[in-house]
């Protein structure tokens, strides 16, 4: 059965961009927004962090943590990070993509008419409880953070 709103968001410790793990239990009382993308400095990836980038007043005003998710090494998430002044963490989910996987985030996907596996452009908002308070399935990459932005009532 697919995720739900309402269902505990699956826990998980990852590293990084400077190699220290995080684990999203240990967030628990604040909200926290999940978004999977395919790869860093991709102009899709940049355009959707570069949407958050420029939102990040109204997430650190609302005490909201962003988290970015992709196959990506600790030395590419840095690079995208310096090269486009993101002020939030990224976070390496390396093959087998567990993590993307519990969160149904990766899997078979269809480019230029080829089948490969690959994570999914999905975004998740987990509430202060640890549970699924939105989820989006289906992302415009130049928007997503005015998207949650709206439907959290932030503006």
């Amino acid at each position: 059965m697919p995720l739900q709103i309402g269902d505990p968001a699956p826990d998980f410790t990852l590293p990084d961009q400077n190699g220290a793990s995080v684990q999203l239990s240990s967030l628990k009382g604040k909200r926290v927004v999940i978004y999977f993308y395919p790869k860093d400095a991709t102009p899709g990836c940049t355009k959707e962090a570069c949407n958050f980038r420029d939102r990040w007043d109204l997430f650190k005003q609302h005490d909201i943590t962003v988290l970015g998710i992709s196959k990506d090494n600790a030395a590419s998430h840095q690079r995208f990070i310096t090269k486009q002044e993101l002020p939030f963490t990224l976070l390496t989910d390396e093959e087998p993509c567990a993590v993307a996987t519990s969160f149904e985030s990766y899997g078979l996907k269809k480019f230029m008419g080829r089948e490969y596996m690959g994570m999914m452009r999905h975004t998740f908002v987990v509430d202060a409880e640890g549970k699924l308070e939105l989820i989006y399935r289906k992302v415009k990459a130049d928007s997503m953070a005015d998207q949650i932005i709206t439907d959290l009532g932030l503006s």
